[in-house]
């Protein structure tokens, strides 16, 4: 069933967009749109609260030490950099970067993957999951929601219900509540694209934004418009990221995969513990031939504090990024590309002081909040 969505609406509590000193804030950051909230899912201050306290707690893993914030930390762009892939309980390791929760609000599909549709169904996940939070079930949360003193008054402010009759919708809607208020513009670039500052961004920047638009081809997935930038097309592309583990075997594992859906696999658990079926990207969520390795365009916002980069990681640096796209999709000149890969991807021959400047613009894209973050302090 579809879910109905409303634009806040700024003369409304369930306007608040941003989270600043504990406080909500109905202010869109310059250089995002108007935030767009499921109807059934309204923001309230009670309601993020509770969100923010779930999404911070560790009691909801098998082993009491791992909570959502493990693997979004807020002091690292809410991510876990620099880990390549995340850790979960046990230190086990799944297959996937953790994508940042910064604006994740507008993202019309949640994973690398797409695999669910809104930031609800995505939240209940995790819990799940044998390599992240390790539950059976989702009883233990609500267990301890309904036994806490604590969460049962933020339950009944927040939902106006018993907090003996708490269920996992309130759950997830608490937590994606909390998540929709994680947004963030007025970087740099948008003071200076949006603000009418032409100060705001260094010469090197300025130059950058130049190649990101034209040379670089960057803008075609990475978007911006007139009136704001999400710097992603929310779609999905095969940029030849790894496929090299799974192209020798891919019509055999594409096949067996297929037979698996049609059986009635457990999607997220197979994407985070089977490297192989991992590869294999949008194709296992659609078994669409044509999906075959695409992952999800990520934003570029706040990206230097959310090193390494990629779906599984592997891209270390900025550099190292920009060095992959120049080699059309290559991390040395020469690699082979598969068959998959999406047509845009292609060799760019940008000079050296071109790729520079490139860097230097995506610098340009760190809000004030998360400048002292990660990697951003250095």
């Amino acid at each position: 069933m579809k879910r109905a969505y409303c634009i806040l609406s700024a003369t409304l509590i369930s306007s608040a967009l941003l989270v600043t000193n504990g406080a909500l804030s109905a202010d869109t950051p310059l250089g995002l749109p108007p935030l767009i909230v499921p109807v059934d899912n309204e923001i309230t201050e009670a309601k993020v609260a509770l969100g923010t306290k779930l999404f911070e707690d560790s009691r909801f893993s098998s082993t009491g030490e791992v909570s959502c914030a493990t693997c979004h930390d807020s002091d690292s762009g809410f991510t876990d950099s620099p880990k390549v892939v995340s850790e979960g309980i046990h230190q086990l390791t799944g297959t996937r970067n953790a994508p940042t929760v910064i604006n994740a609000a507008y993202m019309k599909l949640q994973f690398w993957d797409g695999r669910e549709p809104d930031l609800e169904s995505q939240s209940a996940q995790p819990f799940l999951n044998p390599v992240e939070m390790g539950l059976t079930s989702h009883e233990p949360i609500l267990e301890v929601v309904r036994n806490d003193r604590a969460y049962r008054r933020m339950v009944r402010r927040a939902f106006s219900i018993d907090p003996d009759d708490v269920t996992m919708d309130h759950v997830q809607k608490a937590i994606a509540s909390f998540e929709r208020t994680i947004i963030s513009g007025n970087s740099p670039f948008d003071r200076y694209r949006y603000g009418g500052d032409e100060t705001a961004m260094s010469e090197a920047a300025i130059r950058g934004l130049e190649v990101f638009e034209d040379d670089g081809r960057c803008v075609s997935c990475h978007t911006i418009s007139q009136s704001f930038a999400l710097f992603t097309d929310g779609k999905f592309h095969n940029l030849n990221v790894s496929f090299d583990r799974i192209s020798e075997g891919i019509g055999n594992l594409t096949q067996a995969y297929s037979e698996r859906r049609e059986a009635g696999t457990n999607l997220n658990v197979d994407v985070l513990t089977e490297a192989d079926v991992s590869e294999l990207g949008r194709f296992a969520v659609t078994g669409e031939w044509t999906d075959t390795g695409a992952f999800k365009t990520s934003t570029l916002r706040n990206i230097e504090v959310t090193a390494p980069y990629m779906h599984d990681g592997s891209q270390e640096t900025l550099e190292d990024v920009v060095d992959f796209y120049n080699n059309g999709g290559a991390v040395n000149e020469g690699d082979p590309i598969n068959d998959f890969q999406s047509s845009g991807i292609r060799p760019l021959d940008l000079t050296d002081q071109q790729k520079l400047d490139l860097v230097e613009f995506m610098k340009a894209l760190t809000s004030p909040e998360y400048a002292s973050s990660g990697i951003a302090e250095d």
